[in-house]
């Protein structure tokens, strides 16, 4: 299998494609000079050979014979042997009454060309004769002597070797000047790419000094085409540090959480207690350690939005819940409404999306009685989000202890206590907010979840 050869870098490509495309382009531009010079050559070789005709008409006499011209013409190209200027003049009978001195060494069948070709009046011939290397002109002329109207034609032949060898010298010095200019452009072409492209060099320079630990991020100016690379690449960084430092601090906590029922359960059995109370200890503590090792696990898996944030349509995900909690929930017959509008969009991981309404939901579904309803609003920076539910509602001064982490209000019912203050740290990445107050429509509990717009800053 053969493979294609591709320049690595960026330079190289688009210099090869100037190396293709400058040349291809001058060869065009050649073309279409030489094609103007050799037209404009054509015409100046037309536009002498009717001087020459005009001339010998103002030197032309009548006679019983034809017209004739005098020896001594002011035109020596006529009269020079073999001088590339040639001339005839001839009836409509077909008789050849004058040719120049020029025509002398000229064939014979040129000159009976010049009588099988004879134009009408008011026509003027002028062609290129390709075998013999001559352009012709013919000119019929209408000679009135008296009341008799007589008809002659005038025929001038220039050959193409002065149109050739100026086709050469101009080929010449254009190829030479286009070679010049190809050569320069390419030379520019070459400059302009290295300065086009050192601030690409620059960023790589500056990843390489934060890879190596010299530096934090991308510092200095850059182009306005590059200056979004580098936000982005500046946000990334301070993401992927954020999140390698949320993973350090997780483990820190997750240990440091577990000192304390690590040591009741080992202090525990060096008391004298009976095997059920130190049962009971035991399923307590592991109860509660269980709780801290999800907990801290949630916050460390949970992404971080705004970079790569893609958006999610909200409506769906709420739908999906809604069906599993009402399968969980049976025994209470909760009714779920669904009226968050369909053009509803969260800019972030549908995973973190489904935690957020999930444990908002699920809040809602076990502390309500029959009737859940999630709506949303669009603001200008994004949507809330409302889950409404007809329970015992919150009293104003217990919303913020229940978005504490392990706080619970009512402790009759299972749970960890850990689910909204997941929701307030999935949401604080994202720049949100969460609150508590009481629904107007059902007059239970309401919580409202600012879900921002990304913004790179």
């Amino acid at each position: 299998m053969i493979r294609r050869y591709l320049p690595r870098s960026l330079k190289s490509r688009l210099f090869l494609a100037s190396l293709v495309i400058l040349p291809f382009i001058l060869i065009i531009a050649v073309v279409i000079l030489q094609r103007a010079h050799y037209d404009s050559l054509v015409a100046s070789e037309r536009s002498q050979a009717q001087l020459q005709v005009y001339l010998l008409l103002g030197l032309a006499e009548l006679d019983e014979k034809g017209l004739t011209i005098p020896s001594m013409l002011p035109e020596p190209a006529l009269t020079q042997p073999g001088s590339g200027v040639y001339a005839f003049i001839n009836n409509d009978q077909g008789e050849i009454l004058w040719q120049s001195g020029s025509a002398s060494l000229l064939p014979t069948s040129l000159a009976i060309f010049t009588l099988q070709s004879f134009p009408e009046p008011g026509q003027v011939f002028f062609r290129y004769l390709k075998e013999e290397g001559l352009y012709m002109m013919q000119y019929p002329v209408i000679w009135v002597d008296g009341s008799e109207e007589r008809l002659f034609n005038i025929s001038v032949l220039r050959t193409d070797e002065r149109l050739r060898e100026q086709m050469r010298a101009f080929s010449t010095r254009l190829w030479g000047s286009l070679l010049g200019v190809l050569i320069l452009a390419l030379t520019m072409q070459y400059i302009i790419l290295r300065w086009g492209l050192r601030p690409l060099h620059r960023l790589a320079n500056d990843l390489r000094r934060i890879e190596m630990g010299e530096s934090e991020r991308l510092t200095g100016s850059y182009p306005k085409e590059v200056q979004p690379v580098t936000d982005n690449l500046n946000q990334l960084i301070l993401t992927e540090r954020q999140q390698r430092e949320r993973y350090r601090n997780t483990l820190a906590d997750l240990a440091h959480s577990l000192k304390t029922p690590l040591a009741v359960i080992n202090g525990a059995s060096n008391e004298n207690l009976s095997a059920e109370a130190y049962q009971r200890l035991v399923e307590e503590q592991t109860q509660r350690m269980n709780q801290i090792v999800q907990y801290q696990l949630s916050r460390a898996v949970k992404s971080k939005g705004g970079l790569a944030a893609k958006p999610v349509n909200v409506r769906p995900i709420v739908h999906r819940l809604a069906s599993v909690l009402t399968k969980v929930y049976t025994e209470k017959m909760i009714v779920i409404e669904n009226q968050v509008a369909e053009d509803a969009l969260f800019y972030g991981d549908e995973r973190d999306l489904m935690e957020l309404i999930g444990n908002l939901m699920e809040n809602a579904c076990k502390y309500g009685e029959k009737q859940v309803r999630v709506s949303s609003y669009p603001t200008r920076n994004g949507i809330l989000l409302f889950v409404e539910d007809d329970g015992q509602g919150v009293m104003p001064n217990q919303a913020k202890v229940i978005l504490e982490r392990g706080q619970r209000i009512d402790t009759s019912t299972s749970g960890q206590g850990i689910g909204l203050a997941v929701v307030v740290d999935i949401l604080s990445s994202y720049g949100g907010a969460l609150e508590v107050d009481s629904s107007p429509a059902l007059q239970g509990a309401r919580f409202r979840m600012m879900l921002p717009i990304p913004t790179l800053d």
